[in-house]
């Protein structure tokens, strides 16, 4: 689709969200994690267009959407809000990585959602995974400050666990230049993970069913080794929430597939 074909919304601050649309049946608006726009998303939205109405968007700063400074994550929700009652005063969110903290946010704050699935929210759990993420949080402002997107970007894949060696291989390809572009979006995605850990007191708030899916491979096959890392932040955000419900997606990993994803969330959301 090109972008002469972008349907678009007007967010509260007059910020222009654009999204696709595409399906029948209830509304599901796809929240994608950091440092991708919706291209991220496309196979699964194609995937669950089948049997729901699916609003696949960029985030604000990324694709087709604008970005009005200064951020701040109630500018993200306004920019949902938008979306939802374009998709007709309610909807259903799926939420992957950081993006799966953003979908729970709005829940927190009292939007219209029915129902929310998030995958592999990266909250870390410990009091070391809360420094790596302090200094994190710290060097990226700096990074950002001094418009060293691309440093700031091999930052985030060192985060993620990428070798020098990835990461070198990376800043020579043909990709570079849109990873340097869409590098300022990565404070957006910390400011909406706060802390770095799940926020008990907000997400108790919740009321809508909640499910919180992790991929059964992804310990083995986590580019950083990351062992228990994204089960053990499910089990946390689990443990807040009063309506939520655990699930493994057998073989899959981090980058989950569309195919095998769509089945769990069709049943989630047309129920």
């Amino acid at each position: 689709m090109s972008s002469d074909d972008i349907k678009r919304v007007t967010s509260k601050d007059g910020t222009s969200i654009g999204y696709e649309r595409a399906g029948r049946g209830p509304a599901v608006i796809l929240v994608g994690g950091g440092a991708v726009d919706r291209s991220d998303n496309a196979p699964l939205a194609a995937e669950l267009a089948r049997h729901l109405t699916v609003y696949n968007y960029d985030r604000r700063g990324r694709g087709d959407s604008g970005d009005t400074p200064p951020y701040a994550v109630a500018r993200e929700l306004e920019d949902l809000e938008a979306l939802i009652t374009e998709a007709g005063g309610t909807a259903h969110l799926y939420g992957s990585s950081s993006g799966g903290a953003l979908a729970l946010e709005a829940a927190a704050a009292g939007l219209p959602v029915s129902s929310v699935a998030v995958y592999e929210v990266p909250y870390g759990i410990g009091e070391a995974a809360a420094q790596r993420w302090r200094e994190y949080v710290e060097r990226l402002r700096t990074l950002l400050a001094e418009g060293r997107r691309g440093d700031a970007f091999a930052l985030f894949m060192g985060l993620a666990g990428a070798s020098e060696e990835m990461i070198e291989s990376a800043r020579n390809s043909p990709a570079w230049p849109g990873c340097e572009a869409i590098a300022p979006t990565l404070a957006y995605d910390a400011a909406c993970l706060g802390d770095g850990r799940p926020p008990a007191d907000r997400f108790a708030r919740i009321t809508q069913p909640i499910l919180v899916a992790t991929g059964g491979a992804s310990p083995d096959s986590f580019v950083g080794g990351g062992g228990s890392y994204f089960d053990d932040a499910a089990d946390a955000i689990v443990a807040c929430l009063p309506q939520a419900r655990r699930h493994t997606v057998e073989g899959q990993t981090h980058m989950v597939d569309p195919k095998v994803l769509a089945p769990l969330l069709e049943q989630v959301f047309g129920s």
